[in-house]
């Protein structure tokens, strides 16, 4: 093992899609995957192939087309399950299979039922028929970080005697602080059997904050592995950033004494993907990738700055690929030179990508005198970073004022090339069109979340909005209880971007509506809107 290489471990295509409203297709998660291999990451944990056969499938495909990074499937220690994760990974280059269960006394008594030694058995047993299926094994101890130190000596050592190759050790709840982190894994060093024939990885959530400094601290205490997320996606409050976690030991290498394998320039490109796939944006002072990680108001600081750029600030932009090129976009620009300037922004968009963003380049030049990387991004999101569209928003009318009824009329195309054109009331204007909308597509939901930003500065900005919608299980199978977690709740995000915040809103909803027709499977209308 090379002790100055820290893997990167990015399970953005399975811990990640968990956040809630970010389920992503398998066309997605093959896009992502291959800006993820772009990016350098050692391994991809590419999805929990027994959770569903679409889950199977995009496994499957990434194993299949991305070359470079080690493909990875989790499993619980249960036969099926490993079962499954071999046949998602069994084509690619490089494979592994990720089994787990949990070892706290709460999870064991009140989620499995099952008494240690049950628990010591059938990690044993199950590490060990993974390991006659595929050479690269991964355990991990759910719950770790809240587990009897003895106890998980004893059941870590197991696995590395059955065949484990990296042991991974999960806060699974965000509980743990540096400090006690940093113990955990000196203490397992120190009394796991056969540790020195594994690799020891962290996977720490940020329910209280601390993920990133919670992996950084294992580091210093020998781990080799972290399991992270682009953006810090995952459940509940998400997991240790990918972006935090390279730059960190890219900035302070003296400190931390070790490298990664990752191409950081391709880190704010993989920040806008996943975003626009996910629908879920950063906040504005994210660190590394977010809005202000690199703008100063500050008198002072602008004033050090510019005699000084190091006074405030410890990176450069131009690291995270978020360098300012000499290109300057308007009205006049031709396709070679945006596409160029996408390729410096990081976007390697295919023929008919390129066209449709280019389109809308075109259009947003002739509304505005000059174009800003901002713009292109949100562009390239809104047209690009989409799910497959079954019904397709051609048009938006409103009329509104404080003495008018807001009043939305909208025309959609469906499957087949159909239109649909229906109006409605609403309390303000975006209500109106999202009325005019559920009108002709007739699918029950709830919008729990509405945000509109503005991508730069001016009266001309363009406008983004994110939203998110909520549906529960229908218990008639177009949107079923999920039989392994008892999910009834789905949530669904979407986006949208225009110089017109009414347009954006549209988009928005549209996004995450195509997201929850196509998990329910309708492909039409129950009725022609232009007839009644």
């Amino acid at each position: 093992m090379d002790t100055d290489h820290v893997i990167i471990f990015d399970t953005t295509l399975r811990d990640g899609e968990q956040s809630p409203g970010a389920t992503l297709n398998t066309d997605e998660k093959l896009e992502i995957a291959r800006q993820l291999a772009r990016l350098g990451v050692d391994v991809i944990e590419a999805g929990f192939p027994a959770s569903s056969p679409g889950d199977l499938d995009a496994v499957q495909r990434v194993a299949r087309e991305i070359q470079g990074p080690t493909i990875c499937g989790l499993a619980r220690c249960i036969k099926g399950d490993i079962d499954a994760a071999w046949e998602g990974v069994r084509d690619a280059q490089k494979r592994r299979i990720h089994t787990f269960i949990a070892t706290s006394d709460i999870h064991m008594e009140h989620q499995l039922r099952m008494t240690r030694q049950q628990v010591l058995e059938r990690a044993r047993e199950m590490v060990s028929y993974a390991r006659s299926l595929c050479e690269d094994i991964e355990f991990s101890p759910m719950d770790a970080s809240r587990s009897d130190p003895e106890f998980l000596y004893e059941v870590l050592g197991s696995a590395i005697a059955a065949g484990a190759t990296t042991l991974n050790i999960p806060d699974t709840v965000g509980y743990s602080t540096p400090a006690e982190f940093a113990a955990l894994i000196r203490d397992i060093r120190r009394h796991t059997p056969g540790i020195e024939k594994a690799i020891i990885s962290v996977h720490c959530h940020n329910d209280l904050g601390m993920a990133t400094a919670n992996s950084l601290a294992a580091v210093m205490e020998g781990a080799r592995q972290i399991e992270c997320t682009i953006n810090g996606l995952g459940e509940r409050a998400g997991n240790a950033a990918l972006e935090e976690i390279v730059m960190a030991l890219h900035t302070r290498r003296a400190f931390y004494g070790v490298n990664t394998h990752i191409v950081t320039q391709e880190l704010y490109p993989s920040s806008r993907m996943v975003t626009g796939f996910t629908g879920l944006s950063v906040q504005a002072n994210k660190a590394i990738v977010g809005a202000n990680a690199f703008s100063h108001e500050s008198g002072i600081h602008q004033d050090g700055i510019l005699k000084y750029r190091q006074t405030y600030e410890i990176m450069d932009a131009k690291m995270v690929g978020l360098g300012e090129s000499n290109l300057v976009l308007g009205k006049h620009s031709g396709r070679h030179a945006f596409a160029g300037k996408l390729e410096q922004l990081g976007y390697h968009l295919e023929p008919a990508d390129l066209n449709r963003a280019f389109a809308r380049f075109k259009e947003l030049a002739d509304k505005k005198k000059t174009i800003v990387d901002r713009d292109l991004e949100a562009i390239v999101a809104d047209e690009v970073f989409q799910p497959e569209e079954v019904y397709h928003l051609l048009q938006v009318q409103v009329s509104a004022g404080d003495r008018a009824i807001p009043t939305a009329t909208v025309q959609l195309e469906g499957p087949g090339g159909q239109t649909y054109t229906d109006a409605a009331h609403g309390t303000g204007p975006v209500d109106a069109v999202y009325k005019a909308i559920n009108r002709i597509v007739q699918v029950q939901n709830e919008l729990i979340e509405f945000s509109i930003n503005a991508v730069t500065e001016g009266i001309d900005a363009v406008g983004e909005v994110t939203i998110r919608i909520q549906a529960e299980a229908d218990g008639e199978g177009n949107l079923p209880v999920n039989p392994q977690t008892g999910q009834r709740t789905y949530l669904f995000s979407g986006h949208g971007a225009s110089t017109d915040i009414i347009v954006a809103s549209g988009r928005a909803y549209m996004s995450a509506l195509n997201k929850l027709i196509s998990v329910r499977g309708h492909t039409a209308p129950a009725r022609e809107a232009e007839n009644e």
